[in-house]
């Protein structure tokens, strides 16, 4: 029957002599041919060592993700093979008493081999290797006892082969079981190390793992951005998992690598790899795309991972410093800015001194006047372009200004007091006091 009986080496490297059929299917077999398959199966488990052998090598020789396990530990590898064998040839025999182990067996497989890295695809091969030279050997057994028996072992064909899908099923499962838990720990792990690192609590000794697990120079150049956040509603990315999406675009040749970001509680933080010039933190910023009404500080640029800890406050400034209508901040060109926020106290103090004596003033007239104050600063000391900005005369501009110096005893000429009234100004601009 030529079509049943083919060399060892055929049934290795071609596909099964008998096609897997669906798992529903009417079973042929009959008492007769039952004891036939019994009769041959005691036969391998009798030489159950010399089978592992001739599995073992063709593994290696057939399946290369198998290799570097064999190489490795040989011993080991040829006691999984030769422990998946004795359940599944046992299981030929007596069902009921080897089906669980055998189950318990191929899942275990699953889950080492996920554990090791080795492919599902691999895996999935080498078991079907191993029930198609089991078949070869129940065919070869029975031909060599008695050739006419041949046609009744065709009869369970069938049932070996709906054995050895469902074993490969059984370890696709766990495989797949395996490299979720696999995947969520790494991920934990990464996240845990992520948060140490910004927290700065990450340990000396641990830099270099966490470089090598987040695929970062250890001594590389880092900034950190900061974006405010809502509250997290449900949805994919509520609760103390990773972010869903991040908070705000980076376009694709934006300088720099990738951003890795973090969520926490009141903010979404981005590590940022830099490898630029120094400007880089500048285009970076203009090449962020921040959506209406969102708050994004970049801290100033910090040496290793080590520092992102104080690259992580850094940010937190910079978005403090950030206008509550939103936009971004880059905390080295607001760093007037950033002094008044890091000290709320004493800012208000400031504002309190400087500007309070406005606060006797009608409101509206109060507001002109501030107005008029921010414009000029901003103009450079430019009475022209201040009064082209709030389109009135510059004589107008330097009317108020005079006023504002009659009721504050403040002089703007003088540097010290101009440097007070700015950042007296911001105070109120930025803490609302």
């Amino acid at each position: 029957m030529p079509q049943v009986v083919r060399s060892r080496n055929g049934a290795l490297h071609g596909p099964s002599p008998v096609p897997p059929l669906p798992h529903r299917f009417r079973s042929l077999a009959d008492r007769e041919s039952v004891e036939v398959l019994h009769r041959a199966a005691r036969v391998l488990v009798a030489s159950l060592p010399a089978l592992t052998d001739r599995l073992v090598e063709a593994l290696y020789a057939q399946e290369p993700a198998y290799r570097a396990a064999i190489d490795s530990d040989r011993a080991e590898v040829w006691q999984e093979v030769h422990h998946s064998l004795r359940h599944n040839v046992g299981s030929l025999i007596q069902p009921r008493e080897f089906r669980e182990s055998a189950h318990r067996t191929s899942r275990w497989i699953g889950e080492i081999r996920a554990e090791q890295g080795v492919p599902l695809d691999a895996v999935l091969h080498a078991f079907r290797m191993g029930g198609a030279m089991v078949w070869q050997d129940l065919v070869d057994e029975t031909a060599r006892r008695d050739p006419d028996d041949i046609r009744l072992l065709v009869h369970v064909a069938a049932d070996v082969w709906n054995f050895v899908d469902e074993h490969c099923g059984v370890v696709a499962d766990a495989y797949r079981q395996a490299e979720r838990r696999l995947s969520w720990r790494r991920e934990n792990r990464q996240r845990l190390m992520v948060a140490a690192l910004l927290d700065g609590t990450a340990r000396i000794a641990d830099l270099a793992e966490a470089a090598e697990m987040l695929g970062l120079p250890e001594q590389g150049r880092y900034a950190v951005l900061a974006v405010a956040v809502g509250p997290r509603g449900p949805g994919p990315g509520a609760g103390a998992g990773a972010i869903a999406r991040p908070p705000v675009d980076l376009p694709v040749d934006a300088p720099g690598a990738t951003p890795l970001w973090h969520p926490g509680p009141d903010a979404e933080f981005a590590i940022l790899p830099l490898t630029g010039p120094p400007g880089e933190l500048s285009e970076l910023a203009a090449a962020l795309d921040v959506p209406a009404g969102t708050r994004a500080g970049i801290g100033s640029a910090v040496e290793g991972l080590a520092a992102l800890g104080d690259a992580r406050r850094l940010a937190e400034t910079a978005l403090r410093a950030c206008p509550a209508s939103g936009g971004t901040v880059l905390l080295d060109e607001h760093l007037p800015d950033a002094l008044v926020v890091s000290s709320p106290a004493l800012a208000g103090a400031l504002a309190d001194r400087v500007l309070g004596p406005l606060d006797r003033l009608d409101p509206a007239d109060r507001d002109v006047i501030v107005e008029t104050l921010t414009a000029w600063l901003d103009a450079d000391g430019s009475a022209q372009r201040a009064g082209a900005r709030l389109y009135c005369h510059r004589n107008t501009v330097l009317n108020r200004l005079r006023r504002f110096e009659q009721l504050t005893g403040r002089c703007l000429t003088r540097p010290r007091d101009a440097v007070e009234v700015s950042l007296a100004l911001a105070a109120r601009r930025l803490l609302g006091t």
